[in-house]
Order: structure tokens, then sequence, then C-alpha cells
């Protein structure tokens, strides 16, 4: 096996081994995340008071995303790694200090400005089709969950640096201290305090979010330095990389902006039915697609930094290929068994079958997306490790765009159909990821010369047969168990679905079930096909 070929597998075995605690940890705060919602669901069901719990975190997110989300986690990451490949700690700490102190100064003017505006943001601009009542509800809760984007802030700085580090267990830990947070409010506060209690739980989630990662964050050896580093080069470089990423996320924003918008002007409780959907669709990709995708970064950032173009080529060939045999059947499994599922998990209390109506229409149509969003979610962290945000960013803009239009025709024609027009909203979100992702990879093909494309169309067709297969099947087993209850056809429709498609993928010798059990073992690499072992030294290993 070649030098390259040895450093590819190195890479390979680091990313699957970190994404293999990430992942566990993200099922954990994905099965927080979602009994948050089922505590939620049956406090207030799809009510008009969620709805505006719903629109006053549009704002609070925005900020958060804007200044100190996605934005800065993909800017500063590549930058401080590439200190820490020059074995330069003493920079990197100070770039650390200088983001963490411009943050803090950015998101309180912001929250501060958005608190006094918020009565005519409401009106105006977030819930047009609000009624007052609901309009000064959300102008309340916006105002305390304000407090949540100046936390995050500082959260997100240590969360880039432990990441950097190749530390993900406090990182993977923060998601889950901030659902407890939620899950507390909903649970002690919210029975007292109504949709308010829903609030402080966010504030305090939030703190956790932050206080769970300073600890690993001081044995790192941070070192604080009070300065704001405008002179500094790292912090121009995060600055430059962050601007157009501020920028794609300004469109993702603006895409739920106007699903808020429409969403405000449907019947009452379509907003809290498209969250929920929106949810459970993020529940399986959650688990995978953004676990592995962090885990992959810093390898790419690391990859890039090297200019082992050759070795990042591979590694993201078999990411893509590890996601999308996890993705696919999720998709299909969240179609069939929609109905099941959204009973068993919400309806109860004040969670009416109305409600799951509503919410089954909303998930049959994201879900359709689900290996668009997996895919995009890789894709565009090996974009930030070529030290490319303006690429990305364009082609979400484009796609935010076309999200907007498809959203407003949709509307207007699934109404026309007689059908519930909140599916259009999810349906255009479909669609318009679809094409980001197939965008992307053209792009990302042409940079880096290849992305393995035979090998991977190879293993997209099996999945594709192996999912069509299990869908059919569990599909006929509802059938049967059409008077079931709901916990025992989701229970045995999934484990038929798993056991159909494990098996189909074995039958079809496909490598991939092998790595997804390395990567929950985290002991090895993405193991090799039967083909690639022939081949040794002139591929990558899967």
């Amino acid at each position: 096996m070649s030098v390259a070929d040895r450093s590819g597998s190195r890479a390979k075995a680091q990313v699957a081994r970190a994404a293999g605690l990430v992942m566990a940890l993200f099922v954990v705060s994905r099965a927080l995340g979602l009994a948050r919602e089922m505590v939620i669901s049956h406090q207030f069901g799809t009510s008009g008071e969620l709805d505006a719990y719903l629109a006053a975190f549009r704002l609070p997110d925005i900020l958060f995303q804007l200044v100190a989300g996605g934005a800065l986690a993909s800017a500063f990451i590549p930058t401080f790694a590439s200190y820490l490949v020059r074995h330069n700690e003493n920079r990197g700490w100070r770039l650390a200090s200088a983001i963490v102190n411009l943050v803090l100064l950015l998101t309180t003017a912001l929250a501060i400005l958005a608190a006094l505006l918020a009565p005519w943001l409401v009106q105006a601009v977030i819930a047009p089709g609000f009624d007052p009542e609901r309009q000064a509800l959300t102008v309340n809760l916006m105002r305390t969950m304000l407090l949540t984007p100046i936390v995050f802030g500082v959260s997100g700085v240590f969360m880039g640096v432990l990441n950097a580090r190749q530390h993900f267990l406090l990182p993977a830990l923060a998601p889950i201290m901030y659902n407890l947070g939620i899950v507390a409010g909903a649970v002690f506060l919210a029975p007292t305090l109504g949709v308010r209690g829903l609030a402080w739980g966010v504030v305090a989630g939030a703190l956790g979010h932050l206080l769970v990662q300073v600890p690993g964050v001081l044995r790192q050896g941070f070192v604080y330095t009070p300065t704001l580093g405008l002179r500094d080069r790292g912090v121009h470089e995060v600055v430059r990389l962050m601007l157009p990423r501020v920028a794609g996320l300004a469109a993702v924003q603006v895409n739920f902006l106007v699903n808020t918008i429409l969403a405000s002007g449907l019947a009452p409780g379509s907003l809290s039915a498209v969250n929920y959907a929106w949810l459970l669709m993020l529940l399986p990709q959650g688990v995978f697609a953004q676990a592995v995708a962090t885990a992959a970064f810093p390898t790419f950032s690391s990859q890039a930094a090297r200019g082992e173009r050759t070795e990042m080529r591979s590694t993201l060939s078999a990411t893509l290929r590890a996601v999308l045999y996890m993705a696919l059947p999720a998709a299909v499994g969240l179609i069939v068994l929609r109905t099941p599922l959204v009973q068993m998990i919400f309806e109860r209390g004040a969670f009416t079958d109305t409600s799951t109506h509503m919410v089954t229409w909303a998930l049959a149509l994201f879900a359709l997306g689900l290996p668009a969003h997996s895919v995009v979610e890789i894709v565009v962290r090996a974009f930030y490790a070529l030290h490319d945000t303006k690429t990305p960013v364009a082609v979400g803009i484009l796609a935010m765009g076309l999200n907007v239009a498809l959203s407003l025709l949709l509307l207007d024609a699934f109404g026309r159909l007689g059908w519930l027009p909140l599916g259009g909203l999810a349906l255009s979100n479909s669609l318009a990821t679809t094409a980001e992702m197939t965008i992307l990879l053209l792009i990302l093909r042409r940079r880096l010369g290849g992305l393995e494309g035979r090998r991977l169309a190879s293993s997209m067709l099996r999945f594709g047969v192996a999912a069509a297969v299990m869908g059919a099947a569990v599909g006929w087993l509802l059938h049967l168990l059409a008077a079931a209850p709901p916990w025992l056809s989701s229970s045995l429709g999934i484990l038929v679905g798993l056991a159909i498609y494990g098996g189909l993928s074995l039958a079809f010798r496909a490598p991939e079930p092998q790595a997804v059990w390395g990567l929950i073992r985290r002991r090895r690499a993405l193991p090799r096909s039967g083909s690639d072992a022939a081949d040794d030294d002139q591929s990558a290993s899967a």
C-alpha cells in the first residue's frame, strides 16, 4: 500500500472513531429532543400558543446563526487548525480569545436592538398573519429568548476549539444539556407559566450548552486574552471566510422566515405541524449525517491544509457512501411509517388526530429531501476545509430563491387541489435542497478531480433497490396490522425494515454495512470491498 493510501486510511480511521462517539451522543441528544417534543406536544398540541413560541424563536435563532453559529464554526475551525498544524498554539489561543470577545460584543448589541424593535418586527415581518393577542405573546417570548444568542456565541467558539483539537465528547454533550433545559422548562415551568416556561427553558438549555464545554476548553490549555484582535491576521482570515458563509446562512434563515410568514397566514397550528414534521425528519439526519460531518470536518481541514487532495477525495467519497447508506432507508421508512410513528410519539393530550394528519402530510414531503440534506451536510464542510465559503454560499442563495418561489407556487397549487397547503412548504424545501446537493457535488467533483463516481453510483443503486424492497415489505406489513396499536405497528415495521435492508445489503455484497458497524464500534476505518482489496495500492480503502 502506498504512503498516500496509508495516510488516507489513517484519516478515515480517525473520522470513523470520532464519528462513532459523536453519533452515539447524537442519538442520546436526538432522543432527548424527541422526548422534549413529546412533552411539548402533550401540553400544547398544534395550538396557536405554540405557533407564537415558534415564531418568537425565529429572530434569536437568526442572530445566533448569522453571528455565532455555523458561519463562525466553518470559518474558525480551518483557521484555528492551521495554527495547530504549524504548532503555533499561542497564536491559536489569542485568536480564540479575540473571536469570543468580538462575538460577545456583537451578539449583545444586536440582542438589545432586537428587543427594542420586537413589536414592530413581529407585526410587520415575522408573523403578520397572527391576531394581535398572538403577536403580543410572540413579542414577550422573543425578548426572553434573545438572551440565548449571547450565550451560544461563546459556546460556539468553545465547540470549534474542541472539535479542531479532535475532542468531540463535550461538544456532543452540549446539545444534550440544551434539550434537558427545554424539557425542564416544559415539565416544571409550562404547567404554571404556559408557553413562557418553554422560553425560559430555552435560556437554561443555552447556559447548559456553554457550561458543559468550559472544563474541556480549560484542559486543552486555553489562555484568555482581553483583545479584539482587530489587526490580527487570523481574525481577518476568520472574517474573510465567515462573511460569505453568513450570506449563505442568511439565505437559509430567509427560507425559515418565509415559511414562518406564510404559515402564519394559514390555519392555526400549521406552523406547529410543519415544525413537528421538520424535527422528525431531522432526527435521523442528525443521528448520522450531522454526526459524521462534525467528525469529518477537522480531518478534511487538516488534509486540505497539508495539500493532500487525493486523500481528501478518498475520505470524502467514503463518508458520502456511508451517509447515503443510512439516509436512503431512513427516508423510505419515514414515508411508509409516518402515521403510526406520529401517533405513537405525539398523539396524546392536546395533540389530536387532526394534528396527526397535518404532521404526517408534511413529514412525507420533507422526507423526500432527507438524502439531499444529509449529503449537503458533508459536502459543504469539504468546501469550508478548502477555505472556499463562497461557492456553497452562492449555491445556497440560488437554492433559497428556488425554495421561496416553489413555496409560493405550491401553496397555491395545493390549495387548488384541495390538499393541505402546508405540504407545499415541505415539498419546496425537499426540491430546493436536492437541486443544491446536485450543483455542489458537480462543482466539488471538478475541484477535487473526481469523487470516485463509479463506486458512488454503484453504491447508490444497491442502496436504492434495497430501500425500495424494504419500503414495499413494510407497507404490506402495515396493511396486515391495520387494526394494531401504533406502537406495535411502528416497532414491527422498524424491525422488519432493518432486517430486510440489512439482509439485502449483505446479499448485494455492499461494504457499507461493515463501514457503519465500524463507525458504531469506533475500532476501525471504513472497510474495503473485495474489489478494492484486489486493487490494493491503486485505490484507497472504502
